[in-house]
């Protein structure tokens, strides 16, 4: 079954937001009023820089993000693909199509071609896919909450993730998608996680780096079956 993404449809990725880092608020305050028009709007996971579906202390800190993506999503198709930040989330997003990281890639097509859409952490390694799978345990993340008196436990989190520098050239970024791309069966292949925001066509595919809304501070529109870079 494959998903049909449609001419106009915004592909947006880690936006990382948080304290410091708010370009997230500002691109859906402009989708909210119009600044910013779409039908169908792609989230390319790390959306926020920590939230998961049992934390209650980064539900409050991210309330505002929360309740405007459920009602954007009364008249935008979101689809929300959930990063390494950002997960167990189908509980707080009702009428979003929350897409699990073992259920990615997603498969789509724009106009003939067939598209491939995950965040981009997948087909790393077994001891990687193991840390995943125990970080998103609800019952550990239920643990985790009974235990983080005062909330200390997640203020260590938030103030670590605001110190850090995410926004970095890779110098080896080709060599790395050439044998990501060994993974992929379409013609086109879009990815976030690497705040990169690059393109290369490798035989015969190509591949599409979404921009860090937090890093490079755009998203991409489908325009014209070209993927168009767009600043907030």
């Amino acid at each position: 079954m494959y998903l049909s993404i449609k001419q106009g449809s915004i592909f947006v990725a880690d936006s990382h937001y948080n304290q410091k880092n708010r370009q997230f608020l500002l691109f859906l305050k402009k989708l909210e009023n119009k600044e910013i028009k779409t039908t169908q709007l792609f989230l390319m996971g790390d959306m926020i820089d920590f939230i998961s579906g049992e934390s209650k202390y980064f539900i409050k800190r991210n309330s505002e993000i929360l309740e405007l993506l459920n009602k954007l999503s009364n008249e935008i198709e979101i689809i929300y693909l959930e990063g390494n930040h950002d997960y167990n989330l189908k509980n707080l997003f009702p009428n979003i199509n929350v897409i699990k990281r073992e259920n990615q890639p997603v498969l789509g097509k724009l106009n003939n071609k067939t598209v491939s859409i995950s965040h981009g952490d997948n087909f790393i390694n077994w001891k990687y896919d193991l840390y995943c799978k125990f970080i998103r345990n609800s019952i550990f993340l239920r643990f985790m909450n009974f235990i983080d008196i005062n909330f200390f436990i997640s203020k260590k989190i938030e103030d670590s993730l605001v110190k850090k520098n995410i926004c970095h050239k890779m110098g080896n970024f080709k060599q790395l998608i050439e044998k990501r791309l060994e993974n992929y069966n379409t013609d086109i292949v879009i990815e976030g996680h690497y705040h990169q925001g690059e393109t290369f066509h490798i035989k015969g595919k190509e591949y599409i780096n979404i921009p860090s809304l937090c890093c490079q501070e755009k998203y991409i529109v489908i325009k014209n079956l070209d993927f168009v870079g767009e600043s907030i």
